[in-house]
């Protein structure tokens, strides 16, 4: 099998490793953080998201391996850590490190009124259908992204599904083995 080299972590120098692991993630990363045992967790703004997952990725954190999001419309006055502004939707990403089996995740707020977020494609090519889903089910767009379309509903559907303020029941479900 050819292709381009897999970063296992084992040609990082000691040095380089210890530096990124004596510097406190809020410092690395620019952000606020939370979270307590092995789970970090980064609160980071929409204009430092594409840096902070970079950075990430050249800190060895080179699987994303879940990106959702999370529709805050019943607590819009909940509180975050560091002076970040609660907003209505939250997209939480997941980040592993295999090679040292670490792991992080990273919030960050995405306004109501202007539901996008940069793509991570082009770093992480395997969020295209994450990416779509969020887009799909909450309404918010990945600027950048090669395909952003519908991909679990129907293309002519009006709304997001799962949008707290979503009308459920509204349509009606027609089940293939209905009884008559």
């Amino acid at each position: 099998m050819t292709g381009a080299p897999v970063d296992t972590g084992a040609d990082r120098t000691e040095a380089g490793a210890d530096d990124v692991e004596a510097t406190e993630p809020s410092e690395r990363y620019g952000c606020p953080v939370s979270g307590g045992g092995d789970q970090v967790v980064l609160h980071v703004g929409r204009d430092g998201y594409l840096d902070a997952v970079r950075a990430m990725t050249d800190d060895g954190f080179g699987i994303c391996a879940d990106l959702t999001a999370v529709d805050y419309v019943a607590h819009p006055g909940r509180l975050l850590p560091g002076g970040i502004t609660a907003e209505r939707f939250e997209v939480v990403v997941n980040f592993l490190d295999i090679a040292a089996a670490r792991r992080l995740r990273l919030r960050v707020q995405v306004p109501d009124g202007d539901p996008t977020l940069p793509s991570l494609f082009d770093i992480h090519p395997g969020t295209e259908a994450m990416e779509r889903e969020v887009y799909d089910m909450f309404g918010i767009s990945f600027d950048d992204h090669p395909d952003m379309t519908r991909i679990l509903m129907p293309e002519d559907w009006e709304g997001y599904p799962l949008r707290k303020d979503y009308a459920v029941g509204a349509i009606p479900v027609q089940f293939k083995a209905a009884g008559s």
